[in-house]
C-alpha cells in the first residue's frame, strides 16, 4: 500500500489548565490550552509541511469541540478523531515552577482518551503511514490499552516506522511497578524510541546513561533519543553515542518541550527520505539538532500547541544561531 501519510499518532488529546497568574483577590487563573503530547508531536510536524493525521477520542463537550477545531486549523488530520457523547474529554491542571517545571493533576476517571476501542481503529491509515508514533498514556486504562497494541502491531506488520514516547505521568497509573511493566513491554515494537533522562533511569533501573541506554538498545530499538532538558539531548545508536548541546533561553513553560523536539527530530528524520539504518550519523545529529531548537522555541511561551513555533519561527531561529 501507498505510503501516503507522513505521521499517524495514537493517543492522549486533551486541555491543559496552565497557571497564568492570579486574579485581583489573589486566586490563581488558569489557562486553557490544547495539548496532549501526541498532538503536540503531530502540530511541530504539520507546521513543516507533512500529512499528519491524529488517532483518538474526545468528547462531544466544549473541549472536545475545541480540541477538534485546534487541530483543524493547525493543519492536522482529523478524520479519525473520534467525539464520543458518553465520555467526558480529559482534563490536566498544569503548576508550574520558577524554572518552567510543572506538576499535573488530571480530570480523567475514566476521560474519553481513554476510551478508543481496537474496532474502531482505521486499518487503512495504519498501513499507510511512514511513521506511526504512540506513548504510554493510551496504555494506563482498558480499551485504549488493547487498542494501541493492536494498532502497534498492524503499523509495524505494513513496515511503519515505530515511533514511541514512554511519557511516564506517575499519578495515572495504579503504582510505579504496574508502569515499568507496561511502558517495558513495548519497548521491543519500537525502530526509534525518545524518552527523558528521568524515564531511562526508571525503565532500566540503571543509573549509568551509557549503560541504561545500551540496556534499551539491546531490547529492539535501532535509535533512541534522551531529553536531557537545558543540556541538550542524547543520541544513540549500537556502538555510538553522543550528546547533541541544546539552545540556551530563558524557559516560561516546559509543557510540550519534549513532544517538540521529538516532533522536530521525526521531521528532520522524513525529510533525510532514508531507512534509519542508512542514516549517516551526521544525519542524524542534524535532527537533533532540529529538534534542539524547535523545543528551545517551544519552551518560551506557555501551553502544549499553542507554544508549538511555526516553519518560520523556527527558520528565523535556525539563521540567528551558530550552533544549528
Amino acid at each position: 500500500m501507498e505510503k501516503n501519510v507522513d505521521i499517524a499518532a495514537l493517543g492522549e488529546l486533551l486541555i491543559d489548565f496552565t497557571e497564568a497568574g492570579r486574579s485581583k483577590d489573589g486566586r490563581k487563573l488558569f489557562e486553557q490550552n490544547p495539548g496532549g503530547a501526541p498532538a503536540n508531536l503531530l502540530t511541530v510536524a504539520a507546521h513543516t509541511g507533512y500529512h499528519t493525521e491524529f488517532i483518538g477520542k474526545v468528547g462531544t463537550d466544549m473541549h472536545g469541540n475545541f480540541l477538534k477545531k485546534t487541530l483543524e486549523e493547525e493543519g492536522i488530520g482529523t478524520k479519525y478523531l473520534i467525539q464520543d457523547e458518553r465520555f467526558f474529554t480529559t482534563l490536566a491542571f498544569v503548576e508550574i515552577a520558577e524554572n518552567g517545571e510543572r506538576r499535573f493533576s488530571f480530570s480523567r476517571k475514566p476521560g474519553a482518551d481513554t476510551q478508543l476501542c481496537k474496532e474502531e481503529l482505521d486499518r487503512g491509515l495504519l498501513e499507510s503511514c511512514k511513521i506511526f508514533h504512540f506513548g504510554s498514556l493510551s496504555l494506563t486504562d482498558e480499551p485504549s490499552k488493547t487498542a494501541t497494541k493492536e494498532a502497534v502491531k498492524i503499523a509495524k506488520a505494513a513496515g511503519a516506522v515505530i515511533s514511541y514516547d514512554p511519557n511516564y505521568r506517575a499519578s495515572l497509573w495504579k503504582d510505579e511497578s504496574t508502569a515499568i511493566s507496561e511502558m517495558s513491554s513495548m519497548i521491543p515494537f519500537a525502530d526509534i524510541m525518545k524518552v527523558s533522562d528521568e524515564e531511562l533511569v526508571l525503565l532500566t533501573g540503571i543509573t549509568d546513561q551509557k549503560k541504561a541506554v545500551d540496556r534499551l538498545l539491546s531490547a529492539g530499538p535501532k535509535l533512541i533519543a534522551v531529553t536531557l532538558g537545558r543540556k541538550g539531548a542524547l543520541i544513540a545508536t549500537k556502538g555510538k553515542m553522543e550528546i547533541v548541546a541544546g539552545f540556551q533561553v530563558q524557559a516560561i513553560d516546559t509543557t510540550g518541550a519534549g513532544d517538540s523536539f521529538w516532533g522536530g527530530f521525526l521531521s528532520e528524520f522524513l525529510k533525510q527520505k532514508k531507512s534509519i539504518q542508512e542514516l549517516t550519523w551526521d544525519e542524524i545529529k542534524k535532527c537533533a539538532i532540529y529538534g534542539n531548537g524547535v523545543a528551545a522555541l517551544c519552551v518560551q511561551k506557555r501551553g502544549g500547541i499553542p507554544a508549538i513555533p511555526t516553519k518560520e519561527e523556527i527558520e528565523q531561529f535556525s539563521r540567528n544561531r551558530k550552533e544549528w
